[in-house]
């Protein structure tokens, strides 16, 4: 079963996550703040993590950096859950080693697919090309603005 560690300060986001998350079949695991997050990241090994970026204290940003500093938690692919939506805070997240960027609001009944696709793509050892193509995605956003 592939177990999820959602990592956000808002209540509500955890909720829409772990219903449409275990509706498919997966494990769902919460923090409300990042230094609870990187001790479930440490002590239960998720197979991802899904995490916000805006919260109080330790943010997102350095949540990520620490879990890729740990020899415990670095090959946990993280898949960045926020509202931060512009291009510097996307490159941002893929550039710290995010496999992908999610921008709130989103659409729930999409995550449990994500995880699936990134997951099957990384196991077939895709991580860097799968980054690669999600830098080229924002390449060309900015772009064509």
């Amino acid at each position: 079963m592939t177990r999820v560690l959602v990592i956000d300060d808002e209540a509500p986001i955890r909720l829409l996550c772990r219903v449409n998350l275990e509706a498919e079949q997966m494990e769902v695991l919460e923090a409300a703040d990042g230094p609870t997050g990187l001790d479930e990241a440490r002590e239960h090994q998720p197979d991802v993590i899904l995490l916000d970026v805006m919260m109080p204290g330790l943010d997102g940003w350095r949540v990520a950096e620490r879990l890729l500093d740990d020899e415990r938690t670095n090959e946990i692919p993280i898949i960045f859950l926020t509202a931060r939506a512009e291009f510097r805070d996307r490159a941002r997240g893929l550039d710290i080693g995010g496999v992908d960027y999610v921008t709130k609001p989103f659409n729930p009944l999409d995550l449990a697919p994500l995880v699936r696709q990134l997951l099957e793509r990384i196991e077939k050892g895709e991580r860097d090309e799968l980054r690669g193509e999600k830098l080229a995605e924002l390449r060309s956003l900015m772009d064509s603005d």
